[in-house]
């Protein structure tokens, strides 16, 4: 393993990172320095809690996988390779993948639960409350509900660029995509969505001629 930064080197990453964010440079020491991880969660912190909320139906468990984030990204920090993408891109990668294992461990201790009560965990209205607790910023129940039809790998790329406002070279990083393919998929998704709601509209005029 290389030799530990100096105390002078870590205080110099400091400075620097205090003007312009924790950058590649700077990323590998979270896990060493204290004032570098505190000026890395700063920075990152609304983003990715923002990220998190939008997924997660409980603001108590929204907070708890945020903070196992940047847990993640600390352990992880001596790892990271520029390659990987910008900090930020990097940190995204690590939220998209622990947020998708717990919604798989959490599907997985829901359908135990519904067997052993015999009946479905929520109706129709529970779902309705919680889809609106997952995302405050959601503009229309109708959106999401057209995202939620779109295929994962389109719904993602989208999340990440029309959501969480990452770049498509960004998105498609913490996505672990070629950005050719992140460009189709986000164009394919904006499509389908145009459609779909282009189509709730019409509906919805129909049933107010009625």
């Amino acid at each position: 393993m290389p030799n530990p930064p100096s105390a002078l080197s870590r205080r110099l990453s400091v400075v620097a990172a205090r003007e312009r964010g924790v950058g590649p440079e700077q990323l590998s020491l979270i896990g060493l320095d204290a004032d570098l991880f505190e000026l890395f969660y700063r920075e990152h912190v609304e983003a990715v809690g923002s990220f998190v909320v939008r997924r997660v139906g409980d603001r108590e468990r929204a907070a708890d996988l945020t903070a196992e984030i940047f847990l993640a990204a600390v352990d992880s920090a001596h790892n990271y390779r520029p390659r990987r993408g910008a900090p930020r891109t990097w940190l995204f990668g690590i939220a998209r993948t622990l947020v998708a294992n717990d919604g798989r461990r959490r599907n997985r201790q829901r359908a135990g639960e519904a067997r052993l009560r015999g009946s479905a965990l929520l109706d129709e209205d529970d779902a309705a409350r919680m889809d609106a607790r997952i995302d405050a910023a959601a503009r229309s129940r109708q959106l999401y509900r057209a995202m939620d039809r779109l295929p994962k790998s389109e719904r993602t790329i989208l999340e990440l660029v029309a959501i969480d406002e990452l770049s498509l070279k960004e998105a498609a990083a913490a996505a672990g995509m070629h950005p050719a393919t992140a460009r189709v998929r986000l164009h394919r998704a904006r499509r389908k969505l145009r459609t779909e709601l282009e189509s709730a509209t019409r509906e919805t005029s129909n049933e107010e001629d009625l």
